[in-house]
């Protein structure tokens, strides 16, 4: 694997000094902050992952993740103690791309990280288009193609691709994209979206697949 530019965020320094040691023998960069306003000043078009420790002074991950999203797409993994359901959904919700309760093994966490990085790399975004792997869209023309066929799809249908491929890896809830593409007084339901969904993905035929279920929360795009 290609070296990448990883930003680690933790209060803890030997946590943060641990996770670094590893990440650099096997080739990356590592930028480290030790609270969630010294990562969001430190963040730069050139950090390709981020992890944050969600318990850190000044601004919490939390907070950290969802600033972060307004402005990239940028795979983000949540570190923390906190083990419950509820924090792992909030994470995921909010924008962050995995999450794994301390304490942990280091060689896992490279392994997350360096997964989230595989996954993320066929992922490339024109002023006009987005290419991801058989998948094209042009934005300008709102048209769709896979493996060179064109695709048809309804305004609605690339309204709600156009705003899950742009915001990949970001999970959203029925209710929040009703809000998104349908405006917040629409008629629709989350049944509305549902059926958009199912039919996108027979639409887009094996490009589909990239359009994800998250269970109790909603759907995201990712590719993996």
């Amino acid at each position: 694997m290609k070296p990448y530019h990883i930003l680690i965020a933790d209060d803890e320094e030997q946590m943060r000094s641990l996770v670094t040691s590893y990440l650099e023998k096997e080739g990356h960069y590592v930028v480290q902050a030790s609270d969630g306003q010294e990562a969001l000043d430190r963040m730069t078009d050139r950090i390709d992952l981020v992890v944050l420790d969600v318990m850190m002074p000044v601004i919490d991950g939390f907070s950290a993740c969802r600033e972060i999203r307004k402005q990239s797409n940028v795979p983000i993994i949540m570190l923390t103690a906190k083990g419950g359901e509820a924090d792992k959904v909030q994470g995921l919700r909010i924008g962050a791309d995995d999450y794994i309760v301390k304490p942990f093994s280091p060689k896992e966490l490279v392994a997350r990280i360096e997964a989230l990085l595989r996954r993320s790399s066929g992922f490339k975004q024109h002023t006009n288009s987005i290419t991801i792997n058989e998948l094209s869209i042009d934005l300008d023309g709102h048209s769709i193609s896979v493996k060179g066929a064109n695709v048809t799809l309804t305004k609605k249908e690339f309204l709600l691709l156009e705003f899950l491929v742009k915001n990949k890896g970001q999970v959203f809830s029925r209710d929040q994209l009703l809000d998104h593409i349908w405006g917040f007084d629409s008629l629709g339901t989350a049944r509305t979206v549902d059926t958009h969904i199912k039919t996108l993905r027979l639409k887009l035929n094996d490009a589909g697949s990239y359009i994800k279920t998250v269970w109790g929360v909603g759907y995201k795009f990712d590719v993996y």
